[in-house]
């Protein structure tokens, strides 16, 4: 299979100081991911940009609330916005093509596996992918956190290699980037090390309270075993050095080396679609993280909590209240609280469709 990655690009990156479309700095990432590209290279490119884009295109006759505001803009800035980069992979030869996405649409393996058949049809006949949150219906429980969580999904489905998440900062510091004690953490091993501490210490700066969903997200997609880099999206070649691994400012994620199936990819990334929980004694959780193909068994449940059917995600809750995981019910709600702590039962949560966080 040819090397397939995606690309992250911020809206910060792609909007000057008055909100306008920085088009040299497009013009710039298109001339990279189309040089890589054409080396036969499979580019799905995730952009953010349309809110700003169409900030500037329209004045309204009335004050705005929040999500009005965001559903009108983005509804005039996405056509700006893939327009330019129709023209901007068009002057390379190459056609890229627009998908809008929701969170419903990876709510149900149906939905996901059409997602991921367009996608995978388009990238068979040299079309690159610019996939964008619909945010002209993305409301409330249907909005992704951010695009980053969106370009996580995007990997995960398509079996990607790397993940590149361009901000308007190098990576993750040790404190604010802005601060010249703060070090620039080169790489992160999700296994042994724990950064939480600095992220969150600066939470409240400019440009760094998407990080902690940057490295939320990176930790799993890692997990999965898909290169994660956050870099620079303004430092010269820096989608072309990344890929052929120059050295250049940025925090890369290392893989895990486990093997995960596409089901558990989708179920591992299903936790906002989740429908209810299921609490597990001190024994399951242990048998649970220390071992594997284990199913998750009526005898070892506690509580039911919520309303689900059969297939619905759920949550997995231990004995001291922490989530380890998500998984996809075989009963209903209903039917679980029937079973609940009995015997000779087929399994609530087969290991199929069981994620647990380790």
């Amino acid at each position: 299979m040819k090397e397939r990655i995606v690309v992250k690009i911020g809206s910060q990156l792609l909007t000057r100081e008055d909100e306008t479309l920085d088009i040299t700095q497009m013009s710039n990432l298109v001339d990279q991911i189309a040089e890589l590209h054409k080396n036969n290279m499979e580019i799905i490119l995730v952009s953010s940009g349309a809110v700003a884009s169409g900030r500037n295109e329209i004045n309204t006759r009335a004050k705005l609330d929040s999500i009005s505001a965001r559903q009108l803009y983005s509804a005039v800035g996405q056509v700006k916005l893939i327009h330019r980069y129709y023209d901007l992979f068009k002057q390379h030869g190459i056609l890229c093509g627009q998908i809008l996405a929701t969170k419903e649409d990876f709510s149900t393996r149906r939905h996901y596996l059409n997602q991921r058949n367009c996608m995978n049809v388009m990238l068979e006949n040299k079309v690159i992918p610019i996939v964008n949150e619909n945010d002209a219906i993305s409301i409330n429980e249907l909005m992704f956190t951010d695009n980053d969580e969106l370009s996580g999904l995007i990997s995960a489905m398509m079996d990607c290699k790397k993940l590149i998440i361009l901000s308007n900062i190098d990576g993750i510091y040790t404190g604010d980037p802005s601060d010249p004690e703060s070090e620039l953490i080169k790489e992160i091993d999700f296994k042994k090390e724990t950064i939480e501490k600095y992220i969150q210490s600066s939470r409240s700066t400019t440009g760094r309270g998407g990080m902690i969903t940057k490295y939320n997200i990176a930790r799993k997609v890692a997990e999965e075993g898909i290169e994660v880099i956050i870099a620079n999206g303004r430092t010269e070649n820096i989608i072309s050095y990344l890929v052929n691994e120059r050295k250049v400012p940025s925090t890369r994620f290392i893989p895990s080396t486990k093997e995960i199936s596409g089901v558990k990819k989708w179920i591992a990334h299903s936790e906002g679609f989740a429908k209810g929980e299921i609490h597990i004694n001190a024994g399951v959780r242990e048998a649970l993280i220390n071992y594997k193909a284990v199913s998750i068994l009526a005898v070892g449940v506690t509580k039911i909590v919520g309303n689900f059917e059969i297939d619905d995600i759920v949550r997995i809750i231990d004995h001291t209240g922490k989530q380890i995981g998500v998984g996809r019910s075989s009963y209903t709600s209903k039917e679980a609280k029937e079973i609940l702590g009995k015997a000779h039962t087929k399994a609530l949560i087969h290991y199929d469709y069981l994620y647990i966080e380790k």
